[in-house]
């Protein structure tokens, strides 16, 4: 595993010639990204996908889940609503979020967009169950 240093990783960077390998719960430790959908891909730090967004938080922007402040640049840890792109959360509140609300309840918490808030955050990592 490249984030813990153990053997047994037997997650590998969808990347093509990425050697990557990493444990699943050292993922999020290491700035990995799991996919739970379609091919279930899983991408090293390295070759995560991005928001392909171009703004960045304000100074003393908070996160619109924890009311706490998310810091003035993007990160792997930060992220943003790509309709609004106004409402900025933490990457395990909106992922706290996503396991309490399920598919058909998730959306943004600010403006309330699931057609394009859904598909962002399940590319980006946040699982969502059907419940």
């Amino acid at each position: 595993c490249f984030v813990c240093g153990n053997v047994g990783a037997t997650i590998t960077c969808a990347e093509s010639g990425c050697d990557r390998s990493f444990h699943l719960p050292c993922a999020s430790k290491g700035d990995c990204i799991t996919q739970y959908f379609g091919q279930f891909r899983s991408f090293c730090c390295d070759h995560r996908p991005l928001q392909p967004l171009e703004v960045a938080p304000a100074q003393d922007t908070t996160c619109i889940v924890c009311m706490e402040p998310v810091g003035d640049s993007r990160s792997y840890s930060t992220m943003v609503c790509p309709s609004c792109q106004h409402a900025w959360f933490h990457r395990a509140c909106v992922q706290e979020q996503a396991l309490h609300a399920g598919f058909y309840c998730f959306r943004c918490p600010l403006c309330r967009d699931r057609d394009w808030f859904i598909p962002e955050m399940l590319a980006m990592g946040i699982q969502i169950p059907f419940r």
